[in-house]
């Protein structure tokens, strides 16, 4: 199969021949039809990743068919159309046992603990518990994100955060989590606040459903938190960090009213310092978000196809595999522009 293969860390990716994998028991082999490209993919890329081992080949926001069923799957068939969690559980540790896969300690995710999306083909292991039948009236694009940033999200503001109705959510960084934050909150009923230096993403994020954007470029972090504060009426009751950056999450933290939430989404290549003064002062509560286990989809799947969210809306690039090299490339150097790029091999 072809696929885009990198033989050592920060090494520029090339479209290769490869293999095609085996799904070998309990797992299947997947007809990639579209493939969303994250950061988490350039952050493996980078080697920020223990866990990769070389050559390697990324992606893990799938949406495709089965291909080959192997030994030991039940309930699923030839042809099906089907997405994955990017964290694809065991089914059989603890966490699973209590409906949280998506902390699996038992966890494999395509593009990570073994070759990923970037391909014609990617094969996923512990199908029946990981295998998400998606409708085929579903736009690709939609069903592709659906596996990492926007369930991420969505579990972050509905599961963790429990966000209510009429309240304030800030979202920090409106890339394509970001901006799955703030298309999930608004669907919520809340009044969201998009904060980003790029005004095209905070375009699309008020296509998103944003009440208000900052644009914080020209602004101190003192004076985001100074504009959020404001605009919330002394601050917001849940906070999103969608960047991984250190600054940023203090400042998502900072905009919080007391007894406020924040949802750190945003993954660091370290371990960064958070404001613990205000977090103990203002009796903050600090969650995070790591995927969503498959058997908790349907009901987010539900609200896709009422309409009240969007995922495809949030594309603003379809790409073929040949040009996801560069595509990665430019993601890594701070030129992937805005919204969310989708490959189709």
């Amino acid at each position: 199969m072809r696929a885009v293969l990198y033989e050592s860390f920060g090494s520029v990716p090339r479209i290769a021949d490869v293999p095609r994998p085996d799904p070998g028991n309990g797992g299947v082999l997947i007809q990639v039809l579209a493939t969303g490209l994250c950061r988490s993919d350039v952050h493996a890329w980078a080697g920020h990743d223990s866990g990769i081992r070389l050559p390697h080949v990324p992606g893990h926001e799938l949406v495709g068919r089965i291909h080959e069923i192997g030994a030991g799957v039940s309930g699923l068939r030839i042809g099906q159309r089907v997405t994955v969690p990017f964290v694809c559980a065991c089914g059989n540790c603890p966490e699973c046992e209590s409906g949280n896969g998506q902390v699996c300690r038992n966890q494999t995710q395509p593009g990570f603990t073994h070759w990923g999306s970037f391909a014609e083909y990617v094969a996923i292991r512990n199908a029946v518990v990981n295998v998400i039948p998606v409708p085929d009236a579903l736009d690709a694009g939609a069903a592709a994100i659906l596996g990492c940033r926007f369930a991420t999200s969505f579990r972050g503001l509905v599961g963790q955060a429990k966000v209510r109705e009429d309240e304030w959510v800030v979202v920090v960084g409106c890339g394509g989590v970001g901006l799955s934050a703030v298309m999930i909150a608004t669907a919520l009923g809340a009044r969201v606040i998009g904060v980003d230096i790029d005004p095209t993403a905070l375009e699309l994020a008020t296509a998103a459903g944003a009440a208000h954007v900052i644009d914080s470029s020209r602004l101190s972090d003192a004076d985001v938190v100074d504009a959020v504060r404001d605009l919330a009426s002394g601050g917001a009751a849940v906070s999103v960090e969608a960047l991984g950056r250190e600054s940023t999450t203090a400042i998502a933290i900072r905009s919080l009213a007391r007894r406020g939430r924040h949802v750190q989404i945003g993954l660091f290549t370290g371990n960064p310092r958070v404001p613990m003064s205000e977090i103990i002062a203002g009796e903050l509560t600090v969650l995070g978000s790591h995927g969503m286990d498959a058997r908790h989809y349907p009901a987010m799947l539900d609200i896709v196809a009422s309409g009240r969210l969007r995922p495809e809306e949030l594309i603003t690039r379809r790409i073929p595999l040949d040009d996801a090299p560069a595509a990665m490339i430019d993601l890594a150097n701070g030129r992937g522009g805005a919204g969310v790029t989708l490959i189709v091999p």
